[in-house]
């Protein structure tokens, strides 16, 4: 079996697709970045909050099985695209490499849902181990997502679709540090719509959409 075969065997779809994306999203964030745009602000709000409180008068977590996960991988110490791109990468080339592995030693591929599941347990390990690495290399004022309820009050700008009422739009809005993230947004009135470039007040938060209304301030700009 050459290479090619071997990438395109079915039992191997999985990781090749997952190099495949991984690759896809490094070149979407370059030209996004050419552009002065960016994805990895976007993922970022997508994902729930990450709310480690403790009840300590109860003794109880708070915490959600979801937001305790992603925490262990590192989730908020680390933009969410570089965890994403390790992920990938790690999973896509252990599952490989344990297909090669079995290929030399037996002459056959493992079945592609168990080669998925002992990839999978694997990587996650190592997402973690070198996702705390990048952690402790890049500054912190880079990596320390910024808490969301301090952009309300600030400036957005409508970048992608039209904003209604059950329709979210995408906008960029950039924080105390001068940093942009790029948030959804829809206005609180079913009666309005808001077109690309309109300037948007941010207001309050519901769920990862930012309810908001049209800044008709000029001198409201951030």
């Amino acid at each position: 079996m050459n290479m090619l075969e071997f990438l395109n065997a079915a039992q191997n779809m999985p990781f090749t697709v997952a190099l495949a994306v991984m690759l896809g999203i490094a070149v979407l964030e370059g030209v996004a970045s050419l552009l002065g745009a960016g994805i990895s602000s976007f993922i970022d709000t997508l994902l729930p909050e990450l709310d480690m409180d403790v009840d300590h008068s109860t003794a109880v977590s708070t915490v959600s099985p979801v937001s305790r996960f992603l925490g262990w991988l590192r989730f908020g110490q680390v933009p969410a695209l570089i965890v994403l791109v390790i992920f990938l990468t790690g999973f896509g080339l252990i599952g490989l490499g344990i297909q090669s592995v079995m290929q030399d030693l037996t002459g056959a591929l493992l079945p592609g849902i168990l080669a998925v599941f002992i990839a999978l347990l694997l990587a996650l390990p190592v997402v973690r181990v070198l996702a705390g690495g990048i952690a402790k290399v890049i500054p912190k004022d880079e990596t320390e997502a910024v808490e969301e309820k301090t952009l309300l009050g600030r400036v957005a700008v409508i970048t992608l679709g039209t904003a209604a009422k059950g329709s979210a739009a995408e906008a960029k809005v950039k924080d105390q540090n001068g940093l942009t993230h790029y948030v959804m947004v829809e206005p609180e009135s079913e009666e309005v719509k808001l077109v690309k470039g309109t300037a948007v007040l941010l207001l309050e938060k519901t769920g990862s959409v930012f309810r908001v209304i049209e800044n008709t301030n000029p001198s409201l700009i951030d």
